[in-house]
């Protein structure tokens, strides 16, 4: 597989019937806790691999680590990572750490596939419908809890949601016909749908009012509670999308703001549609249909209310 479509992870073919997934992340704390961080660096890590449909074997920590910190905080990150490795059956084989001046933590993951049975970001075709498997909102919640707009209970949920793995997820949705799949993380909800649409030649109309929130997400987004990777992503993808006049600037902007350990999103046919979410929405409530794919046009994705 090449890099065109800018696929959530490398894939390299071992045989006719086992292939290599291999994916790396780490970022800078998004929460105080340093348990909860490691689990939710590794939660997203692992995500990009059960987006290509694949499974986690193995991991290797990425640490950076400040000298001025103590010991006991870069233990309970790893910790962290660590049991949420196990929960996703992956081993942790090791890793690197060095010096620096603000921790940063992930994994760099290793998974296996049947090559026949990747998933990709650039399969989806008309008439498909489009699922998500987690809400949107973490990054204006986030964001706010860190300016103390919100308390750690107001964002409780948006914690609980980064923490949870895709496992479940993918698992499932194994047993249909996805034709495309890709988490929403960095790009946020518009970005990756744009990557994905314009890798199938196709458009995507979403649904905004479909998608769904975490609590309060739309109240922070109306009290402009983004960091500057939501103007980033509307800079770099503005021009492909086309939002109606009956959106909101808040949800608008809600859709174009960056996530950390999103949820899927997946392309199925039109028929399957309904039963894949029944099953997901049994495990995962918040999974929803937010939208449908077309014939490519102007615009890469048409945002509708």
């Amino acid at each position: 597989m090449g890099s065109e479509t800018s696929d959530d992870a490398c894939v390299y073919r071992l045989s006719d019937s086992l292939a290599l997934v291999m994916t790396v992340d780490f970022f800078t704390p998004i929460v105080d806790d340093p348990f909860t961080f490691g689990q939710i660096a590794a939660a997203n890590a692992l995500s990009d691999v059960y987006a290509m449909g694949a499974t986690p074997l193995t991991a290797m920590n990425l640490l950076c680590f400040p000298s001025c910190l103590d010991l006991s905080v870069a233990e309970e990150i790893l910790r962290g990572g660590a049991e949420k490795a196990l929960e996703a059956d992956c081993v942790i084989a090791g890793g690197h750490s060095i010096a620096d001046d603000e921790p940063k933590y992930g994994l760099s993951v290793t998974g296996i596939v049947d090559p026949a049975r990747v998933l990709k970001n650039s399969g989806a075709r008309p008439g498909d419908k489009l699922l998500l498997t987690k809400a949107l909102g973490t990054g204006v919640v986030m964001t706010a809890l860190k300016e103390g707009i919100l308390t750690g209970d107001e964002a409780a949920d948006a914690i609980l949601s980064m923490r949870a793995l895709n496992r479940r997820a993918a698992e499932i949705a194994a047993d249909y016909h996805v034709h495309a799949c890709t988490d929403i993380t960095g790009f946020g909800l518009i970005g990756h749908t744009c990557e994905l649409a314009e890798g199938s030649g196709v458009s995507v109309t979403l649904r905004a009012c479909a998608a769904p929130l975490l609590p309060r997400a739309l109240d922070m987004a109306r009290e402009d509670m983004f960091s500057g990777g939501m103007e980033r992503n509307r800079d770099y993808f503005g021009s492909r999308v086309s939002v109606d006049s009956g959106v909101s600037a808040a949800l608008s902007s809600l859709l174009f703001d960056p996530h950390t350990s999103g949820g899927l999103l997946l392309s199925v046919p039109a028929e399957e549609a309904e039963e894949l979410l029944a099953a997901l929405k049994k495990e995962i409530p918040a999974s929803a249909e937010i939208g449908e794919a077309a014939e490519k046009a102007e615009r890469a994705v048409w945002v509708v209310n």
